[in-house]
């Protein structure tokens, strides 16, 4: 008998925590043995963008490898499932892919897309497809000035958050080897009591992974480097702008990186088995201040999230 993954998030906020955490309870969905996967989304809970994007990467996947993909959403369009059918969740969900109780009729990212002052609806990024990406970024940055416009310092908030849209996204046109679609979204989180926020934009592709098409190459140029853990390698990646193709060619995420610090963003990167939160600090991001989590349960690619602090 077909093994059954059930992978269930909590009646609550689930973010990219609380995603991996429900994750490593499941037998873990890419297992050889796995033929079947459903996602459980009970009364109460909440799924935040960089949950949702993963999520989404993942769900795909599996259908791509020929499982079958369920996900069953207990309150239906009341709950979480109508705010995915908010930011086009179903719009880039796999037609195969099962919902239960049954997919939304119409697409609510769609009707209303480019309507909301805080969302910005996930933006499919096909690496075949180039010129249809290529105002993504700059959609994104346009509704962050539009939800922070009181802000004195938009003019420069509006171009780090290009800059970090753009490099990530570029990111998954030129490195991901992938014939899945990658996906990019951005969400402000307001605080009405306390009058501040944070923005959370994060992009997902189902690729080989950052570093693992990074560190072949380094075995033959900088074997130092490729001795390196995932952490340090990455911190490198961000200080240097390493490269398979060179330090030229790597300033994606060195770039990113140095526009997102002046915000105190926090970065968040999941490769396909291991995770890296990096805590910024008045000198950058550092290894020894960077929270790591190996022998995760396989998701392909990389999925990066920054998170602003608007405060």
């Amino acid at each position: 008998m077909p093994a059954l993954c059930n992978l269930e998030f909590p009646a609550r906020w689930v973010d990219s925590d609380q995603f991996e955490m429900a994750l490593q309870r499941s037998s873990g969905p890419h297992q050889p043995d796995v033929r079947e996967v459903v996602f459980k989304f009970p009364i109460g809970c909440k799924v935040m963008v960089d949950a949702a994007v993963r999520l989404l990467s993942l769900a795909n996947q599996l259908n791509h490898t020929f499982r079958r993909v369920r996900l069953e959403f207990d309150e239906g369009e009341a709950g979480v499932m109508g705010y995915f059918n908010r930011m086009g969740f179903f719009d880039c969900l796999a037609e195969d892919i099962e919902v239960t109780p049954d997919r939304p009729f119409y697409s609510s990212a769609s009707l209303f897309r480019g309507t909301s002052d805080s969302l910005v609806e996930i933006a499919s990024i096909n690496p075949a497809d180039r010129i249809a990406v290529q105002n993504v970024p700059g959609r994104l940055a346009d509704a962050l000035v539009n939800a922070c416009s009181r802000r004195k310092d938009i003019k420069a908030l509006e171009k780090a958050a290009f800059t970090v849209f753009a490099e990530l996204i570029s990111n998954i046109l030129d490195h991901s080897s992938t014939r899945l679609d990658g996906f990019a979204v951005l969400q402000l989180y307001k605080r009405k009591k306390r009058k501040t926020g944070s923005l959370k934009v994060s992009v997902s592709d189902s690729g080989i992974g950052i570093l693992d098409t990074l560190r072949p190459a380094l075995n033959t140029t900088d074997p130092a480097l490729a001795k390196l853990t995932d952490t340090e390698l990455l911190v490198e990646v961000i200080r240097q702008g390493i490269s398979r193709h060179g330090k030229t060619r790597g300033q994606g995420l060195k770039g990113s990186a140095k526009q997102a610090l002046k915000y105190h963003a926090q970065l968040d990167v999941r490769l396909p088995q291991s995770r890296i939160v990096l805590i910024p600090s008045r000198t950058g991001y550092e290894p020894h201040k960077a929270y790591s989590y190996g022998d995760l349960p396989l998701i392909w690619g990389t999925h990066i999230s920054f998170e602003f602090d608007l405060t």
